[in-house]
């Protein structure tokens, strides 16, 4: 054996579901596997999570089963888990999507509520290559603590495990890799806090053309929806086969021929999930419209049945969830699906009046109406116009801009002081939107219903006779 070899690391990450993509992706994939294998090379495929999104019928359809299916047929060796598998998933859904992986899960911070391990993961694995190198892979994922409890999942800080398995995974590797589903900001923590010799990213869909040096540690992320994968050469040198060096890259998968194999297996799944998705919920009498930039009758409907399936006294909801108007006739689940894609869940809030005005008033605003929202789950073009029930306000529009001039909750005016339970999204609790919301400290989060359960449920108990 030559005195100075290397070893391969090809790595994706967020590819939420953009199968078409996909197809491309794993040509790439499966291509420099052939390649390094017939050179004599060892090689790991790795993904780092969030290869699901339930935006796309197939993965609605099989519950990730076809993920996994896409993932197997790419050869991907190991996974660590992102979001949209851990908590846009029932447990009992989850539990089962990697039965038939034929990959290793590695997720080491995730438990049963009693403690225990799922099974269908191990925290790290060492793989051995041919070369008699071991890589430690240790698996961490983002802890979205009330969402994960509502599912009935345990969630830890990832520093905890990579502090509980690090002193091992040293002693069993001779490279250690942190398979991290945190974000690119945590990883540059971690970096300059652990002895990681590399972090491979996800998350925040950062895309590190060239991967970053912290301290001694090397992190890498390729984006998000596969536009991009990530080739690692670890080089080692010497008898006593020392790893001497890093070498990264990132590559633009846009250009790249489609997988014949790949396209007639995504194929296959998309007919299957056709199958499952032309299901009648129920069936409508007249259209329903939804307009992005005032009320209409949709968005409305959807606000009562919102406000009716939390049991509060008021409701409230962005227009731009609904992505199309509804025709008269059959109502099918890919009809549902399709005018609400988001992984998005109800929730209560327990909001002071004056933190709901503030509240209103944005929502009014022509910025916030046609807001390009991009993440939180939000899977739909604009933000739109925010729909209430429940409540009834008083707003003047004048010089291109919306005054909110009274809000009465049922007929009483608002009283300032007063805590109302405000049925919601949940992406208005998490992040900058509406910062009142975000801050509340009385949150409940619905798991693992979505807002288009909600949407089946309204039109259902609307339009079906008896029900």
């Amino acid at each position: 054996m030559s005195s100075s070899f290397s070893v391969y690391l090809y790595h994706t990450n967020d590819i939420h579901s953009d199968l078409d993509q996909w197809t491309r992706t794993a040509a790439y994939l499966k291509e420099r596997e052939k390649f390094r294998q017939e050179r004599g090379e060892s090689v790991l495929l790795l993904d780092l999570g969030d290869h699901t999104d339930r935006v796309h019928a197939v993965t609605e359809a099989t519950r990730g089963k076809g993920n996994v299916e896409l993932m197997n047929e790419a050869g991907i060796q190991y996974a660590a888990v992102g979001n949209n598998e851990g908590i846009t998933f029932a447990k009992e859904e989850l539990n089962h999507m990697y039965d038939e992986a034929g990959f290793q899960v590695l997720l080491a911070n995730l438990f049963d509520t009693d403690g225990r391990r799922p099974g269908w993961a191990e925290p790290y694995s060492i793989h051995t290559t041919k070369e008699g190198i071991r890589i430690g892979l240790l698996g961490v994922t983002v802890p979205f603590y009330p969402f994960y409890e509502g599912l009935d999942w345990k969630i830890t800080e990832p520093e905890h495990v990579i502090e509980t398995f690090l002193p091992e995974l040293r002693e069993q590797s001779d490279v250690m890799v942190l398979m991290s589903h945190l974000g690119y900001p945590q990883d540059l923590e971690l970096a300059a806090s652990y002895d990681f010799d590399v972090i491979l990213g996800a998350h925040t869909h950062h895309l590190l053309e060239e991967p970053e040096w912290v301290d001694n540690t090397l992190i890498t992320q390729c984006g998000k929806f596969g536009t991009h994968a990530g080739e690692l050469e670890l080089q080692f040198e010497g008898e006593e086969q020392r790893l001497s060096g890093i070498v990264g890259r990132t590559v633009d998968m846009r250009r790249l021929k489609p997988s014949p194999i790949t396209e007639r297996l995504l194929g296959a799944l998309e007919d299957e999930a056709d199958k499952d998705m032309n299901e009648v919920v129920t069936e409508i009498a007249e259209p329903l419209s939804v307009s992005w930039t005032q009320d209409s009758p949709f968005a409305s409907l959807l606000a009562d049945g919102l406000r009716e399936w939390c049991k509060t006294e008021i409701s409230m909801l962005n227009s731009g969830l609904l992505l199309h108007s509804l025709p008269a006739g059959p109502v099918t689940k890919k009809d549902i699906h399709r005018l609400c894609p988001h992984p998005i869940n109800p929730c209560v809030v327990a909001v002071k009046g004056h933190v709901l005005e503030e509240v209103v008033k944005k929502a009014f605003t022509e910025e916030m109406i046609r807001l390009p929202l991009k993440g939180f789950g939000f899977r739909g073009e604009m933000l739109g116009h925010m729909v209430f029930s429940g409540m009834q306000i008083e707003a003047d529009y004048e010089y291109g801009e919306w005054t909110v001039q009274s809000i009465r909750i049922g007929y009483e005016l608002l009283d300032h002081a007063e805590t109302y339970e405000l049925a919601t999204l949940d992406m208005f609790t998490l992040g900058p939107l509406y910062t009142g919301l975000s801050n509340a400290e009385s949150k409940q989060y619905y798991m693992p219903e979505m807002m288009r359960d909600i949407l089946a449920d309204v039109l259902v108990k609307q339009y079906t006779a008896g029900s």
